[in-house]
């Protein structure tokens, strides 16, 4: 067991590596809902153009993060050994929500490179484990040297109120502090500086029903991190980090079209050889006394003016091709779907009669992107089953859970006419129906369900018995000499 030293050494470490982490994943969540910052090619541009365009964006960032997240769904956890998903695990994720919020999980790995499970139990129902994704801005977890899988500790920190709150997870204990949150740094004496270093230390947080290091009965720390991109060296990669410079170039080239479709993009007609109209100054007599300049922008609007003068003459500029901006526009875009294997259809908008392979065919970059992340984000899934199964007390299930599999939806888009022509071949060369329900993309529960109405419905039939055995390989044994035979008809003899 840790000591109190110990446990607030782990946290001060944890706390300044996920504050070190923070930076980029601030940037990278202000990208996705658009508030990255505006960049400019000249300081003049910035000068004379920086606050028009200070709030826009044509947000690229959500849509590359937002494509392989619509496709990853999870359909059941399957155990080793067994032949269908576990429904108790099934309804441990149903009744924690996890249809919905594994989707918050999953985009908050693709913008901020991680997110985590963590898994806990519930005394007031330990039969139904509390399971949470938790996002990477909070957690952090330690790994033991030269391992990636073996974790040492884990930590949750977050903010709530006037309160800063750290829970350290370990493998023998839960040691739970708080401290209150500092706002500001004004100007302090030395006395009040020492007195703000003492309340930001971490305290250990009393709670009336439960001790503080709680036991962690599960014997292993209960958060599980799901990376995204992971290298053999360094850490996760966001799928957003490389699309940041490419949305910064595509957002200057629409501030650079705005500005020269107010100034440039009609024609501009200009006098050459003429001085600038005045306008007499009279005195209250009517006399000539000075001359001042007219007022260009009352001509302007009023789009009327004269001048006087032999070598007066008017010239003309052609209005700017604003083309050329919407071309390097589109091909910037083409560059962001080739980088992040988004389909171009996704970015651009423009389908032209295209054939349901023409589609599947640009769809692969994206699938395989898709089947990357369903690989590891399977692997910390997995391990969070595992963690349900040892939160509820069962080590068999738990270790047979180890060298299970997750059960994701199919990350390829098809039409229905297409899925059941496949699944139809399929049924004709043996495959079992079960297996043709999950692959068309049912729940197994839905399966169950389906199975259940199938049943239901041969049991209704008469010829169901028959057809039945005639699908499970079996030949119906025939009825016993005088049981359901029809009588023979006496045959009437011909009239003489």
């Amino acid at each position: 067991m840790a000591t109190m030293e110990r446990a607030l050494q782990l946290v001060t470490v944890l706390e300044q590596e996920l504050v070190n982490r923070r930076t980029d994943i601030d940037r990278h969540n202000a990208y996705y809902r658009g508030r990255g910052r505006l960049r400019y090619a000249s300081d003049a541009f910035s000068k004379y153009h920086g606050d028009r365009y200070r709030d826009f964006c044509d947000n690229w960032v959500q849509v590359v993060a937002d494509s392989p997240v619509e496709r990853l769904t999870v359909n059941g956890i399957q155990a080793a050994g067994e032949t269908e998903a576990d429904k108790e695990l099934w309804k441990v994720w149903q009744v924690n929500g996890l249809d919905a919020d594994s989707q918050l999980g999953f985009l908050g790995a693709v913008t901020g490179a991680r997110c985590f499970v963590l898994v806990w139990g519930d005394p007031d129902d330990p039969d139904m484990p509390v399971v949470t994704f938790e996002d990477a801005s909070q957690c952090i977890v330690a790994y033991e040297p030269g391992s990636r899988r073996h974790r040492r500790a884990a930590l949750k920190r977050w903010q709530d109120g006037g309160e800063d709150f750290a829970t350290l997870y370990l493998p023998g204990e839960v040691w739970k502090f708080s401290r209150p949150v500092m706002y500001g740094e004004d100007s302090k004496s030395p006395a009040m500086t020492e007195v703000d270093e003492e309340l930001k230390r971490w305290k250990p947080r009393e709670l009336d029903d439960e001790p503080n290091p709680q036991p962690n009965p599960m014997g292993v720390v209960p958060m599980v991190e799901l990376p995204n991109k992971p290298s053999l060296v360094g850490e996760p990669m966001s799928d957003v980090a490389g699309v940041i410079a490419m949305q910064d170039a595509i957002n200057l080239l629409w501030a650079q079209l705005f500005t020269a479709s107010d100034y440039a993009s009609f024609p501009q007609r200009v006098i050459l050889g003429a001085d600038i109209p005045k306008l007499p100054v009279l005195n209250s007599e009517g006399v000539v006394v000075g001359e001042k300049p007219i007022d260009i922008e009352k001509f302007a609007v009023d789009r009327v003016m004269m001048f006087n003068g032999k070598d007066a003459r008017i010239a003309e500029w052609a209005a700017a091709n604003l083309t050329m901006y919407t071309g390097l526009i589109e091909v910037a875009v083409g560059h962001l779907a080739a980088q992040t294997r988004t389909p171009q259809h996704y970015l651009i908008g423009k389908m032209a009669n295209l054939s349901a392979d023409a589609l599947l065919a640009a769809e692969t970059g994206l699938v395989k992107r898709v089947e990357e992340k369903q690989l590891w984000y399977g692997q910390g899934i997995r391990e969070a089953a595992r963690l349900i199964a040892l939160a509820q007390g069962d080590d068999r299930k738990a270790d047979a859970l180890r060298s299970g599999r997750v059960l994701w939806a199919d990350a390829e888009s098809r039409s229905h006419a297409q899925l059941a022509d496949a699944l139809v071949k399929l049924k004709g060369i043996g495959f079992p129906l079960e297996w043709l329900a999950a692959k068309y993309g049912l729940t197994p529960t839905e399966v169950s369900d389906m199975l259940a109405m199938r049943a239901r419905e041969m049991d209704a039939d008469p010829v169901s018995e028959i057809t039945r055995m005639m699908v499970d390989g079996r030949t119906p044994e025939p009825a016993p000499p005088g049981q359901d035979e029809a009588p023979d008809e006496p045959v009437e003899e011909p009239a003489v």
